[in-house]
Parts: structure tokens; sequence; C-alpha cells
């Protein structure tokens, strides 16, 4: 797809404004959220007068390093809706996260917090190529997850045709998009592989399919998975960042013309990398644990919020905003085998690596005595299923095997199966990780 990069009248004029212009309006909306927070929500107050910091230490933007962070512990011990900032008169709607590592989060927004939502969503959906008139097939879940109506919505808001699909039924999915013929597609990376799948099931091939953009978010992927993604549908793979406490989809887009790391949208979401163990705050560049203020929400403020997901703020390109990095992993699902820290997506990097494996995995760790195993399974793709010989699938092992152990450092035992052999989520993230080790007391 051939893009052309838009002209700074197409776009909001903060997103081509100057760094200086950024700072001030950052610093303006900061004092405004940490003053809102820390006079409406009872905890995060006592929070602060623990640390010993009131709204009125919030003279830069660097002072913000002075205040508490807020973790998904403080929602969770103030489930349901203890760190509300404003009286339940004043919510229009709630959201929560599928509580899948614990109680779920439960979040609430104000008319002015979902008008918001759509604008920065609408503006992810245009940087990713979207346009007024165009039709978004949204496959995400719709419910107390974020991720469907947060996309529906968003799409409305740029005057796009919705199409409220949802998880599931991909049959369905297939059938809809050939007879619709829908221009985007937002969808979990995952499942639209699932998707990709069925096409192929069916012989339709990617140039007969009307997609010309999808906007994937929701569980990490890398690069290899954008280029399995691309090659089986015929589109542009664009990365959106979201998470249910912060906001929800749209925190953060990539745009099109440059696809290099989403673009946060600094006018409403401050970001900091952290050292996920001292909290120190670390400069651009350096990895570590993204961090995020919320500068515009009156029904659910955060305030340094640790998302727990690892990354680096990189320098702007395509708009005035900083972009963050792909997401290496997740400072709470890392995995220590043997000694090794280990990310699923670094697997999934080199899995990928191999045109004749396809893009669904899953990584299963046991323990023997005191000893940690990991075994890697994944799929053939679907065109050698069944014609390789064993030959052929020790080979593929061998080498995979020696890919992690050289670039992660781990040894592996790999398992590779037909196609169609490991489950397919139809609703929601796909479940990488089995770990099956027994819990410590």
């Amino acid at each position: 797809m051939t893009v052309k990069k838009p002209l700074p009248g197409d776009l909001e004029p903060i997103e081509t404004a100057s760094r200086d212009e950024i700072s001030a309006l950052q610093l303006e909306r900061l004092k405004w959220s940490v003053r809102h927070t820390y006079d409406n929500v009872e905890p995060y107050r006592r929070k602060c007068l623990e640390k010993g910091v009131h709204p009125d230490d919030l003279k830069t933007l660097s002072d913000l390093g002075k205040f508490p962070f807020m973790t998904k512990l403080d929602l969770r011990d103030n489930y349901p809706f203890g760190l509300f900032a404003v009286p339940r008169n004043k919510i229009a709607r709630l959201h929560a996260s599928s509580g899948t590592t614990g109680k779920s989060v439960v979040v609430g927004y104000t008319q002015k917090d979902i008008d918001n939502w759509a604008s920065v969503v609408a503006r992810s959906i245009r940087a990713a190529g979207g346009r007024a008139g165009d039709m978004v097939h949204v496959a995400y879940g719709y419910g107390m997850f974020t991720g469907g109506l947060g996309a529906h919505y968003g799409a409305e808001k740029l005057g796009c045709i919705a199409v409220p699909m949802s998880g599931g039924q991909t049959e369905k999915q297939v059938q809809q998009i050939m007879d619709f013929k829908p221009e985007i597609i937002m969808v979990t990376p995952s499942y639209s592989l699932v998707i990709a799948e069925e096409f192929e099931r069916l012989g339709i091939k990617p140039e007969e399919i009307s997609l010309k953009v999808g906007i994937f978010g929701a569980e990490p992927w890398g690069e290899g998975m954008r280029h399995e993604i691309e090659r089986k549908l015929g589109i542009d793979a664009i990365d959106i960042y979201g998470l249910t406490e912060v906001m929800g989809p749209g925190v953060a887009c990539e745009c099109i013309e440059t696809k290099d790391g989403p673009v946060i949208w600094e006018d409403h979401f401050y970001p900091e990398i952290i050292d996920p163990e001292t909290g120190e705050v670390l400069p651009d560049g350096e990895e570590g644990e993204l961090v995020f203020t919320s500068l515009t929400k009156e029904a659910f403020p955060v305030i340094r919020y640790r998302t727990r997901d690892l990354t680096r703020l990189l320098p702007p390109t395509a708009r005035s905003f900083r972009r963050i990095g792909k997401i290496t992993g997740r400072s709470d699902d890392m995995l220590i085998i043997r000694g090794v820290n280990v990310f699923p997506t670094q697997i999934e990097e080199q899995i990928l690596r191999d045109q004749r494996l396809a893009g669904n995995y899953q990584v299963v760790v046991t323990r023997d005595g005191h000893m940690d195993n990991l075994e890697v399974r994944c799929e053939v793709q679907r065109e050698l299923s069944g014609k390789l010989s064993a030959t052929d699938i020790q080979q593929i092992s061998k080498e995979l095997q020696h890919r992690i152990k050289t670039i992660i450092g781990v040894s592996t035992k790999i398992t590779v199966m037909e196609y169609d052999s490991i489950p397919r989520t139809q609703v929601g993230k796909a479940k990488r990780v089995l770990d099956e080790r027994p819990k410590q007391n």
C-alpha cells in the first residue's frame, strides 16, 4: 500500500507543535491532574502524605518524579470504585480488565473521558492510514474489555463505518470481510492469524481481500509477527498501544508512513521510563518500565501508573510526540529459566525467522526436581502440513533450538507439530505461556 505523508493541515495542530509548546501544555494539564487526584482520591492523597509531597510541589515536569507510583495492587486493593475521582452520578460508563491475573480492575469514564478516548482512537486510526468513509471491521471483543467499544467509538468519531463484529465466529468474520469489503481491521495480532488461516483454507489469496490496513493491539508482538500478518493478509500491520487502567486502546499508535513504533499522544498521557528495580527515572532511549500519568481523565485519573511493560522512549519522527519501542516483555510476566530471563516475544521472534513455521506457538514451563524445563511448541505452515519428512522436522527443531540457545541463552525442548495442532484463540488474547511449575509456598 502506497501512503502519502499527511500534510500539516490534515493533522491536529498539537501533532506538529514544537517541543516547548507540548511541554507547556503537559505541565498545565499535569498540575490539574495531580491536584484533581489529590483532592478527590483519598487513597492517593494518603500515599502523597506518606511520601511528604503535595500538588504545590509540582512546578516543572521533572518534579513529577517526586510523587508516588500507582500500581495494579492499588487498583485491586480499592476495588471496585475506591480510586474514582468523581461522584457516581458523573460516571457514564464502566470497563474492567479480564482479571486473568487476579481480581478485575474496574475503571470509570465521564462523558468527557469517553469523548477524549474516542478522539485519541480516531487520531490513531487516522495515523494508521484510515480516513472518513472507510469501513472498519472491529474484531476486538466487546463488553467489559476496552478493545471493542474503544475501537468502535474511535472509528465513528473519525467518520468511518464501524462493523461491530467482536471476536470469534471465524468463518463469519471471513464471510463478512468478503461481503462488506472493509478497508481496515482492528483485532489482536494472534487472532488475525486465525482469520488469515481461514482465508487460506478457503483458497482466498491476499490480493483478493479488501483489507488494506490492520490495527493490532492488546498483546505483545514482534517484527516477525508483523511480517507474517502482512504476508498472509496483504496489508500494512500497525501497532496500537493501550491498557485499561490508563484509558484503553489509543494511548499510542504507529503512523503508517513510518511504522517505527507507536506515537504516544502526549497531550493526554505523560510517559516516563523507570528502572523497574529502583524506580529511578531513566533518560529517553534507555530501556526500562513504562509509566503513565493521565493528563485529562476526570473519572479515573492515574498518576505515575506502573504498566509493567518494558520498552524505551524514542524521539519523534512522523509526529511531534515521542514514540515507544516495541514492548520487549513485562516486568511481571518475565520467565526465569535456570537463571536466564526469558520473554515469550523473544521466542516468537526466533520462531518466525523460519518461514516454514507458522505464527501460533506455546511456551510450556515445567519443573523436574529443582530444575526448570522449557518446551516450545510450534507449527509448520499450512501448505507444508503433512508434507515434511521426519528428517525435515528434526532439522527445523534443531535449528530453532540452536537459535534460542544462541540468542536468548536458554536450552529448550522443541516440538514441531502439524498445522492446527495448537489451540486457537477465538476471543481475547492468545494463551502463549503454560507455566506448569508447582506454586511456591
